[in-house]
């Protein structure tokens, strides 16, 4: 999928402190970057030379492994003012709200749906406002997911994160959101995404008073661009609109903190210095960023309303040919034109199981009770679809215009696996205790005597 393109960039100058200039990127998905915050930094010819540019310090991160074929392996060099390896000793760090290892509660069949997470009266940062709400696998494993949501009110100043269970894709709802990587800096807003890969080390930065949103950790093989198949050359997610960062770095000292994931606890540790202090880098393993918006939606223009993997973004595959350990798609603004079909979604049972959420707007397959920050879960072999009100409005629509779908913008996050809802989740006061009601109104329609 990694298109073979390489970009050198020349980056934002070197920050001491805070830096107000807006990010700048590198455009494609999966190439092979190279890029530098000061010209001359990044060496030419080899990764590894005996006296780095500017007593730098040449350092590999590997996403992996060694031997992987070449369209499938990921990695990238940095030249940069510390090694990695200097900080205190990790130590325990309480998980609060996070979750890593699932069944500590019996997971139901019912289809489940919560309110948005009320946003925080107390100072509260992207790590401390995490809340797990469902997910599979072991990270030990390095299989399955965890699914999240987030609520924070305070940036993180002195402190850092990193995570080794798994990427994270991250969809902010509420509140502008400012990434600072160790490769480079990433602005985000609703209806953008951010990715960020396993073991690269970042803080959140607020850019209104608060945020919200969500959060895939994605255990297993690293998401990708699905193949288009008998779509063809075009459609879909296209690849020039993911950005990544350009090199950028701060050559701070003082007091800073590192949280660290690893096998479904975190950990802390003491650093003398700020760990975003990478001045140049090269390879392809990096964060990256995308408008939602830029998606080109693909539909029927006859009859039936497709299955949704035509809205598919990134996936996550496994070694089962087709068969994926997770599926990003999202439902945007979009136009049905089919005829004498029903056009939403219609009531379905799968074998695979569907976490949605509601970044903006509404949702066309529910009327009410679904709102932007909310969630839902609907599970292996659960039945759903429309609520009553949309069915009845979609059964007695004229069919002889398009049906416009505009303001709106839901995601979801499918896997082949029973998700497993958290003992949060399963007890939260977000969770709608009548969700199931909004079926029982579709009345008995059935009559032997009329076709």
């Amino acid at each position: 999928m990694a298109t073979a393109t390489a970009v050198r960039a020349t980056a934002t100058p070197a920050a001491s402190g805070a830096d107000a200039s807006p990010p700048a990127y590198q455009s494609g998905f999966g190439n092979e970057f190279a890029t530098e915050a000061i010209a001359g930094a990044l060496p030419v010819g080899q990764n590894s030379p005996q006296r780095p540019p500017y007593g730098l310090y040449a350092e590999q991160i590997s996403g992996s492994a060694f031997t992987a074929p070449r369209a499938a392996n990921r990695r990238t060099w940095t030249y940069r003012i510390r090694p990695a390896a200097m900080h205190e000793p990790f130590r325990p760090l309480g998980n609060g709200r996070i979750v890593s290892r699932f069944g500590e509660v019996p997971t139901p069949p019912n289809q489940l749906r919560w309110d948005p997470l009320p946003l925080p009266t107390e100072a509260t940062d992207f790590v401390d406002g995490l809340v797990t709400m469902a997910g599979i696998g072991d990270p030990a494993a390095m299989s399955g997911c965890a699914l999240h949501v987030f609520a924070a009110n305070r940036s993180m100043a002195q402190r850092h994160f990193s995570n080794s269970d798994g990427e994270m894709l991250i969809v902010p709802q509420h509140g502008r959101l400012r990434f600072l990587t160790e490769l480079g800096r990433i602005d985000v807003e609703p209806q953008e995404i951010v990715v960020i890969p396993r073991g690269v080390r970042f803080r959140v930065e607020l850019q209104d008073a608060a945020a919200r949103g969500y959060v895939c950790e994605n255990y297993g093989a690293h998401l990708r661009l699905p193949d288009l198949g008998v779509i063809g050359s075009n459609g879909l997610a296209n690849p020039r609109d993911f950005l990544t960062p350009q090199a950028w770095y701060e050559d701070r000292e003082g007091s800073f903190e590192l949280v660290t994931k690893f096998v479904g606890n975190l950990w802390t540790a003491d650093v003398d210095h700020s760990p975003l202090d990478v001045v140049a880098w090269h390879g392809n393993y990096a964060p990256y960023k995308y408008d939602l918006r830029r998606f080109n939606a693909i539909g029927s223009i006859s009859f039936d309303h497709p299955d949704p993997s035509i809205f598919l973004v990134l996936q996550s595959q496994t070694d089962t040919p087709g068969v994926d350990a997770i599926d990003f798609a999202i439902f945007p603004p979009r136009i049905l034109a089919m005829e004498h079909t029903f056009r939403p979604p219609w009531f379905h049972r799968n074998v695979a199981s569907e976490f949605m959420g509601l970044v903006h707007g509404a949702y066309d397959a529910k009327a009410e009770g679904f709102l932007p920050g909310g969630a839902s879960l609907h599970n292996c072999m659960t039945g759903h679809g429309p609520d009553a009100e949309t069915f009845d409005r979609a059964s007695r629509a004229d069919l002889s215009t398009p049906t416009r779908i505009t303001d709106t913008m839901a995601i979801m996050f499918e896997t082949r696996n029973v998700i497993r809802p958290t003992r949060f989740a399963l007890e939260s006061a977000q969770l709608q205790g009548e969700y199931y009601r909004c079926w029982q109104d579709l009345p008995k329609q059935f009559d032997p005597e009329r076709r």
